[in-house]
């Protein structure tokens, strides 16, 4: 799995002109399920998401996770991390899951994520949606669960 975060102040996910999840301070966290993905990696990725120090602490260091600033996270999936650039320039997107095995590893992620305690919105697999957020530092982080 592929996932970007970004530590933010506030972050909403819009569909239809719908906000259907939104945070305060946390992480938004953008989700690609890639071919070949299970269930154990999305484990993995989310335990190591909630215990990721990259929040201040009171000495202005990158020493708190999420979960001990009191944080909430929003998991959107987005396919296009599965983006390959290396021919041309159209992206393909063939190493993303199948749509299918995407809905439901993105699923489970949200789910493994706040099995961790943390409190979580979502997107909408699939869905044309608008994410508004204002990045905190800014502090952006690129995971891949093979890494």
């Amino acid at each position: 799995m592929r996932a970007l975060l970004q530590r933010v102040s506030e972050a909403r996910v819009d569909v239809d002109d719908e906000t259907i999840g939104e945070i305060g301070p946390g992480l938004l966290i953008l989700i690609c399920a890639m071919q070949g993905d299970t269930e154990a990696q999305a484990d993995k990725l989310a335990a190591k998401i909630a215990k990721l120090r990259i929040f201040k602490d009171n000495d202005g260091r990158m020493n708190r996770s999420v979960k001990d600033i009191g944080g909430s996270v929003l998991v959107v999936s987005q396919f296009t991390l599965a983006a390959d650039t290396s021919r041309g320039n159209r992206p393909g997107f063939s190493a993303a899951a199948p749509p299918a095995q995407g809905e439901a590893l993105y699923d489970y992620f949200a789910a493994q994520v706040k099995a961790q305690g943390l409190p979580v919105a979502t997107g909408r697999f699939g869905a044309d949606m608008k994410v508004s957020l204002l990045n905190d530092g800014p502090v952006t982080i690129w995971m891949d669960s093979e890494a």
